[in-house]
């Protein structure tokens, strides 16, 4: 079974629930604010960004421009690398940029970690949570900090690409059938594929079929995979 952090968010319906589901683990690991971030590459150089935050008043007015966004070091590392990057006041003057940060220090943007997903077909998903206190100078507790928002991150990401893009930018989901769907299900709870026959009235060879026709049309080699996967496009709940 997934943690229940990662399973909330990957059920996310809407965009409503997505953000809750967002800032409700934003407040679990110690942090005060996010931004979450779906950027979706065209032609010709343009692209289309769908944002969701909890900001507060008066950021996004003192922040968001693309004059700064090319001078933030921090949106520079998403924009180039998936690994995450946890920084504070001397990221910026690293980069010459410190009346950056004591612009979005007096929000209470101190410090933070942000990472970025990227996608094929010109797909990205930017992750960022911040807080005014210092983050822990203890690097085994900083590095599950990084690996527990990596995690979540992946999650988020598939739901971000259902309730925020616009349905003629989302990718075709693969059809299943009710009966594959069925099967999936019940692995998710857990069932062996003799147990999932048995509810289902079905030979276990037949069980065993569907899923593998299941994990056939997502592209997963094993039916744990497919299920995750089946979750994250919103398949199976």
């Amino acid at each position: 079974m997934l943690d229940g952090r990662y399973q909330s968010v990957l059920e996310a319906r809407n965009r409503d629930v997505f953000t809750t589901e967002l800032e409700h683990f934003t407040k679990s690991m110690g942090f005060d604010n996010f931004s979450a971030m779906t950027v979706v590459d065209h032609s010709l150089g343009r692209s289309d960004f769908i944002s969701v935050d909890n900001c507060p008043s008066g950021f996004r007015a003192a922040m968001d421009s693309p004059q700064l966004h090319r001078r933030d070091p921090v949106m520079q590392h998403c924009k180039r690398q998936s690994l995450p990057i946890v920084w504070d006041q001397r990221t910026y003057l690293a980069k010459d940029a410190g009346d950056l940060w004591d612009v979005q220090a007096s929000f209470g943007y101190r410090t933070g970690i942000a990472l970025a997903l990227h996608l094929p077909e010109g797909r990205h998903f930017v992750l960022g949570m911040e807080r005014s206190a210092a983050l822990p100078s203890n690097s085994g507790e900083l590095t599950r900090l990084v690996a527990d928002m990596q995690l979540f991150a992946v999650h988020a990401m598939d739901s971000a690409l259902r309730v925020l893009l616009p349905p003629e930018q989302q990718l075709e989901r693969p059809h299943l059938t009710p009966r594959e769907l069925e099967a999936l299900r019940w692995t998710m709870d857990g069932k062996t594929a003799w147990e999932v026959g048995a509810i289902l009235s079905i030979s276990e060879r037949t069980a065993v079929l569907h899923l593998a026709n299941a994990m056939r049309k997502l592209g997963c080699n094993n039916k744990h995979q497919a299920v995750l996967k089946a979750m994250r496009l919103g398949l199976i709940r």
